[in-house]
């Protein structure tokens, strides 16, 4: 099968200009002005941006939490998320301590394969790190891709790690080339501040935040970044909210550590002015919280600066009735949001619209680093003969409206409701097939394809 794009805006990381893309199976093989070439289907542009497939490297699709699980599983995730533009997604895998981390690895395999239509990978959550667990990195990391694995610095008893497990686990990833990336939150001090509003009587979603002070999060970066600098081992800081947290980022740049920043477009467009709304502010209940707007300015900044590299989600959805579980206690609300869909499309209305970043920070930042960064790239993350053909024709000029009613989250509710965007995903190539077009999906779930990633020592 082989397809031209004509006449589009192509747009890369640092490329801008008009031309055709010539693709044949699942890969492009041209691109030029007036490509001379013979295809089976002809796609007209005119218009229209072209851009590679966006890649959310931070999902929790069908992932077990606080009793319950997140409300999309494999097939309505990847679905959603082809809907918006992001042809590929990393979700974690989560090691249940006291257990293997192969045996996590089956189990979220067994809930994926087959399952998805998009692309997918794995990062590792190594909650239980010891001598037999070390020993399963390199085959991880060298027989099924994964090369990426991630420290919870919060949520003790359950996922936390200790700072001596920590300089253990990087020490082992870094002599096989792989990444540590973080959920870098001050857990003790957090479980403090949790106990201590219960025991005062204050239950409603505003004490999630207010137990999550922005210094939880600074000291945690600043520690991890530390720890990385020391070890050698090139580390990832997920889901970045706030100034201090990206002043801990800048402070140890300074001593050229090989530390890697991500926001997610909710802390880039809402505050925590939300958790005043009595118990619906536990629609954005999330860990870390929303933070202020002096916040906001700061990773838009930091963005620009090139010390956040990645524009991802933390998509961990919940239905409203999920959410009820903590309707007199705070702490039991499931944390996460929905977001997978609709990244694409915000960061675009309300930053590149609205003249917070560029064309090309914009890909960059959605689609070129998470590649680079994860090692999919120049497979992924990128147009260029020889690169899978995931391709987003975006219309820069449909309006449209987001809404609950018309997503295709498994939720019922959005944490958008009501926003008007401009600019819309029009159609979507995943490996040279149309799989969206104009609103309508046109793959089965299993199309989707696992992809093993390289090591880091590959890409930086």
């Amino acid at each position: 099968m082989t397809v031209l794009i004509k006449n589009a805006h192509i747009v890369g990381a640092s490329e801008n200009y008009m031309g055709d893309i010539f693709i044949e199976g699942e890969q492009i093989t041209a691109i030029g002005k007036s490509l001379n070439v013979q295809a089976d289907q002809i796609i007209n542009a005119t218009g229209l941006i072209a851009f590679p497939g966006a890649i959310d490297p931070h999902v929790h699709l069908e992932m077990p939490f606080m009793g319950t699980f997140s409300s999309d599983n494999y097939e309505t995730g990847t679905r959603a998320a082809l809907h918006g533009g992001t042809t590929t997604v990393i979700d974690f895998i989560l090691q249940k301590q006291g257990h293997s981390l192969n045996e996590a690895f089956n189990e979220w395999s067994s809930r994926a394969t087959g399952n998805t239509l998009g692309d997918y990978s794995f990062h590792m959550a190594v909650t239980d790190f010891n001598e037999n667990t070390r020993k399963e990195i390199a085959e991880l990391i060298e027989k099924k891709g994964i090369t990426s694995f991630k420290m919870f610095m919060a949520y003790k008893g359950a996922l936390m790690i200790d700072d001596k497990q920590m300089v253990g686990l990087m020490q082992e990833v870094k002599q096989h080339g792989g990444m540590v990336t973080v959920h870098a939150t001050n857990g003790d001090m957090i479980d403090f501040l949790v106990d201590q509003f219960k025991q005062q009587g204050k239950t409603a979603p505003l004490y999630h935040y207010l137990s999550q002070p922005e210094v939880t999060e600074a000291e945690a970066s600043e520690r991890f970044a530390a720890i990385s600098g020391y070890t050698g081992c090139p580390g990832y800081i997920v889901h970045m909210t706030c100034e201090g947290a990206l002043n801990a980022v800048r402070n140890n740049n300074r001593d050229n550590q090989k530390v890697f920043a991500e926001t997610c477009i909710q802390y880039l467009l809402l505050d925590a002015s939300l958790y005043e709304k009595d118990f619906e502010g536990a629609k954005w209940v999330m860990s870390p919280p929303l933070r202020e707007k002096k916040d906001q300015e700061a990773l838009w900044a930091g963005i620009n600066q090139g010390l956040i590299q990645v524009v991802a989600t933390d998509h961990c959805p919940f239905t409203w009735e999920q959410k009820q579980l903590g309707k007199n206690d705070f702490s039991k609300i499931p944390n996460g949001h929905p977001a997978i869909e609709h990244r694409v499309e915000l960061l675009y209305s309300e930053g590149v619209r609205k003249g917070k970043i560029t064309l090309n920070k914009f890909v960059e930042v959605l689609s070129t680093n998470p590649a680079k960064i994860f090692g999919m790239f120049p497979k992924k993350g990128c147009l260029a003969p020889g690169a899978d053909a995931d391709i987003v024709l975006f219309d820069p000029q449909h309006e449209h409206t987001i809404s609950a009613t018309s997503h295709h989250m498994q939720t019922d509710y959005s944490g958008y409701e009501g926003w008007k965007l401009t600019g819309k995903c029009k159609t979507v190539l995943l490996r040279g097939k149309v799989v969206i077009e104009n609103g309508k999906c046109l793959v089965e779930k299993g199309y989707g394809q696992y992809i093993k990633r390289n090591t880091v020592s590959q890409i930086i």
